[in-house]
């Protein structure tokens, strides 16, 4: 009887520790900021401080945040996913210390990124597609025709050059108040 008891103690003791270190780690990793849209989630990892603060410098950080370009808009499903699977990848990279210091974007999200600017600079696009003859020389046969909005606006929203040392911006971080 008193070594059921006992281990029963254990078994609480070795649970309140576990629930101690789970709370810990979601504290310490700041987990629960990366439900949000908030793009400070996103230099919860040094790693991208310069990818915040390029994005700081540009116009873009007066209009969309890091999730309305990266992740899906189209439904909240999409977008959870999403952002678990790229959560997971990022956090074995940066753990495993198995990225490059040059981050470079993934084909999917690659795919989220074309279409996210598509939909939110519609109005443009749309006369650039009624107009092919007249923009972006898409009626010249040596430029190809699905093309990266960032194939020519490389400046958008991340400055010209993608490295932890070199980024003309990467000046810190600074507080918006």
């Amino acid at each position: 009887m008193k070594e059921n008891s006992l281990i029963k103690k254990i078994a609480i003791f070795i649970f309140v520790i576990a629930v101690g270190f789970l709370i810990y780690t979601i504290i310490a990793s700041k987990a629960l900021s990366y439900l949000s849209k908030d793009p400070k989630a996103c230099i919860n990892c040094h790693v991208m401080n310069t990818q915040y603060a390029t994005w700081q410098h540009s116009s873009h950080a007066r209009e969309a945040t890091c999730v309305e370009c990266h992740l899906p808009t189209d439904n909240i499903v999409n977008k959870y996913l999403s952002k678990a699977r790229d959560g997971w990848n990022h956090s074995v990279a940066f753990t495993l210390n198995t990225y490059d210091h040059a981050i470079k974007i993934s084909e999917d999200g690659e795919r989220r990124v074309q279409e996210n600017c598509i939909s939110c600079h519609k109005s443009i696009v749309s006369e650039i597609s009624s107009n092919t003859d007249k923009y972006h020389n898409f009626s010249d046969p040596n430029v190809e025709n699905g093309r990266k909005c960032w194939s020519c606006h490389k400046d958008v929203p991340h400055g010209k050059v993608r490295s932890i040392t070199t980024t003309p911006y990467n000046l810190g971080v600074k507080e918006v108040k």
